[in-house]
């Protein structure tokens, strides 16, 4: 599993509204940052609680560069990223459709039987100029606690 002193993994496997537009972390974070993962979009306790936490946290803006990522594809994420933020976005909603960055990061877990196949635990990585400064993952995989902004962010 990650840990702190990691690099985020150097993959061009994350896409943001369409599957054409890779990003790749590694590349992007620069300076601070902030990495949220989910185990599905749209989902009750990622869509009322969890990322809304960060979206209404004071601490937000000082966080830098923010991406929540989940085992979507490009099209729900960008859906869900406007039905969380309907006008100015301040977190990058991004799909790893393939699960092939929560595999780097060692953080998927065998959800067949809920969501299909295999998806991301529910954690946070506090980042900084592309190394793991931060581990917050959810030790049942989906509830909201250890990831929770108010104990990522303080």
């Amino acid at each position: 599993m990650v840990k702190v002193g990691d690099r985020v993994p150097d993959l061009d496997v994350l896409v943001e509204n369409s599957p054409g537009n890779k990003v790749n972390l590694a590349k992007e974070l620069k300076g601070k940052g902030l990495i949220i993962g989910v185990p599905a979009a749209f989902s009750p306790s990622c869509s009322d609680s969890h990322i809304p936490g960060y979206i209404n946290h004071k601490e937000l803006k000082d966080a830098g560069n923010v991406y929540v990522v989940s085992v979507n594809d490009p099209f729900v994420m960008k859906a869900w990223g406007k039905s969380l933020e309907p006008g100015s976005q301040t977190i990058r909603y991004l799909g790893d459709p393939t699960a092939k960055f929560t595999e780097a990061l060692e953080l998927t877990f065998d959800a067949a039987a809920i969501f299909g196949g295999p998806r991301s635990k529910r954690y946070a990585l506090t980042v900084e100029d592309g190394k793991v400064k931060g581990v917050y993952v959810e030790p049942d995989n989906t509830g909201v606690n250890v990831s929770a902004a108010d104990k990522v962010l303080g």
